[in-house]
């Protein structure tokens, strides 16, 4: 028995390529600028380690600093943040309204090594950083010599 290779007629890529871009332009592109799109997401964050402590920077533009709550119970650290519509009353007639509520919750467990009561947050433009402080006997000990008796 012999096998003979069979090579089937090449498919033209375009229409599958322009199906892709329609389909980006026509409703992932609108999804991507969509506050609505942000509600399944959660914020991206930056762990950064010091010396001194640990930093949270979660990329939050749009929120205000009256949107977050920071919660500690026992070893956990909640960040949660809700940004929701503002109430107008003016005579507007949208033809089309995206506007929407979003929030998100991120948990965290926290190392030993951190100082629980020393832990603050500030919120500046689009980013909000969580101090993590570190206990002291956490933190890194310049060397020293022991003198042998």
């Amino acid at each position: 028995m012999t096998f003979v290779s069979y090579k089937q007629p090449r498919q033209s890529r375009k229409p599958v390529f322009n199906s892709i871009l329609n389909e980006f332009f026509q409703t992932g592109f609108q999804d991507f600028v969509n506050p609505k799109a942000f509600t399944a997401t959660s914020p991206r964050v930056n762990i950064v380690e010091t010396k001194e402590a640990h930093l949270l920077e979660f990329s939050v533009p749009g929120f205000e600093k009256d949107n977050f709550s920071i919660d500690i119970d026992g070893d956990q650290l909640t960040v949660s943040g809700e940004l929701g519509e503002k109430e107008e009353n003016n005579d507007k007639s949208y033809a089309r309204k995206e506007f929407a509520y979003s929030n998100f919750k991120r948990t965290f467990t926290l190392p030993e090594t951190v100082d629980k009561e020393g832990i603050q947050a500030k919120y500046e433009q689009g980013i909000l950083n969580v101090i993590l402080p570190k206990k002291e006997e956490a933190k890194e000990q310049p060397p020293r010599k022991v003198l042998v008796a």
